[in-house]
């Protein structure tokens, strides 16, 4: 009879355990592993954002980048033992229940991307007298996996892996947190804190100094125009341009005086030769303690209304460079 009990309580247990600990939502799930809640999102069959956070805090953050906003779309929701499977009709997302790693897998069930286990950490920090945290999320790439993106920088690379990357903005140094894979996939690390990328043949690291939770998004284009086009759709089309700023444009090291900038542009209009704008390069400013000022304090350039004027009644534009 004690035996039959004590079957009888274990079976229970394992009922309890195995039970739904999950919240569906309108474009996904929500749950809690490990101390941290995670929310995955859809944001169409080939986008899914993927959201992390310690447990008891709250994470609101709205993105400062994507213009799109999650949608209802068509999913296929499962759980088998410890792994949670959601499928669209263009990828599948699984979470492992027990540790939070996520995967990320093709409809021919290949994987694309994966986290690294127990990948995801919160290091307490203070951001100016404001308690955040510091975040970073692990992932395991192929080990002849090329990725491409990051932004602009000088290292003569063209794939980045083995690549450690301080990722704050530069003169000659543009960063953009998002690389794609020439296995079809891109991703894109949505955070605005100052941020390493570190790759190795183990792993593969975003670290941002101030975050209140992970966010990224996983994308699925099939080839490198196909993650363009999804990162568009995330993040906005790109405007073409006006036909104007086709045409030449003058620019040297500097103008020194706005009479020099215009004067230039006189002298092409005299010649008869063709131009469309011209560049006002640094120290328009004045001098270099205050860089990039972006103000006219330079006394050379007491009137740069005027200025933009004369080049416009020229039939011309100016850019200004900061």
């Amino acid at each position: 009879m004690k035996k039959a009990c004590l079957m009888l309580v274990l079976l229970a247990c394992s009922l309890i355990g195995n039970a739904q600990n999950w919240q569906k939502t309108n474009f996904g799930v929500k749950t809690d592993v490990m101390n941290n809640q995670i929310e995955i999102q859809f944001f169409s069959p080939s986008i899914v954002r993927i959201q992390k956070w310690p447990q008891g805090k709250v994470f609101t953050k709205e993105s400062l980048s994507v213009v799109k906003t999650p949608q209802s779309t068509k999913l296929k929701i499962t759980q088998k033992a410890n792994t949670l499977s959601l499928r669209s009709e263009s990828i599948e997302v699984l979470l492992n229940m027990q540790n939070g790693q996520i995967t990320f897998k093709n409809t021919k069930g290949e994987t694309l991307l994966a986290e690294k286990e127990n990948g995801a950490a919160f290091t307490e920090f203070n951001d100016t007298g404001v308690k955040t945290f510091s975040v970073h999320q692990t992932f395991k790439l192929d080990n002849h996996e090329a990725i491409y993106g990051l932004g602009i920088q000088q290292q003569g690379k063209m794939s980045q892996r083995n690549t450690n990357l301080r990722m704050v903005q530069g003169n000659t140094d543009d960063y953009v947190t998002f690389f794609q894979s020439v296995k079809g996939y891109g991703l894109f690390w949505d955070n605005y804190s100052p941020t390493n990328f570190t790759d190795s043949p183990n792993e593969t690291v975003f670290f941002s100094e101030v975050g209140d939770g992970i966010d990224y998004y996983f994308m699925f284009g099939g080839n490198a125009d196909g993650v363009v086009a999804q990162m568009r759709v995330l993040t906005g089309q790109t405007p073409m341009f006006p036909l104007w700023t086709f045409g030449y444009w003058q620019s040297k090291e500097r103008y020194k005086s706005q009479n020099e900038t215009v004067g230039v542009v006189k002298k092409y209009r005299s010649l008869g030769v063709p131009l469309d704008g011209i560049i006002q390069d640094w120290q328009y400013w004045g001098n270099n303690y205050l860089w990039n000022a972006m103000e006219f304090l330079n006394p050379e350039f007491g009137d740069p209304q005027k200025m933009v004027n004369d080049i416009h009644n020229l039939n011309a534009r100016i850019i200004i460079s900061v």
